[in-house]
């Protein structure tokens, strides 16, 4: 089974080892965040906890992005800082989740998260599910 990290799609399980995609938006911050700003991006998760991946923004002017933990509608401390490359964000090699967060994932509650000047808590936000 290939679970997508689509925001707004029902609530599926997450499938390790495939690669699945995420989608970027300001109206899943926590506060929302109205704007143009919108990101995608694609993610592989192995059985071992291993994630690699990146995601790409438009309209927004990022300064970082992260990997937190946190359900829909709530806010929650970084996991994995992503690496920036111009507008992309790419997970650090190595990168790996512990069995809890691997536990969190399953139950959607881990989301990507792009930061920028005018929106230090979030501009643009995807729940991992």
């Amino acid at each position: 089974m290939c679970a997508g990290f689509v925001v707004g799609a029902l609530a599926t399980a997450t499938a390790f080892g495939a690669e699945v995609s995420v989608k970027l938006s300001g109206m899943n911050e926590v506060p929302p965040v109205t704007g143009s700003a919108a990101g995608s991006g694609m993610f592989t998760v192995g059985d071992d906890g291993s994630i690699s991946g990146s995601v790409t923004t438009t309209g927004v002017n990022g300064t970082m992005a992260h990997i937190h933990a946190g359900a829909a509608g709530s806010n929650g401390g970084v996991i994995i800082p992503l690496v920036k490359e111009g507008d992309t964000y790419k997970t650090p090699a190595g990168a790996k989740l512990t069995p809890e967060q691997m536990k969190a994932l399953k139950e959607g509650g881990l989301y990507v998260n792009v930061h920028s000047a005018a929106h230090p808590g979030g501009e643009v936000r995807a729940q991992l599910q």
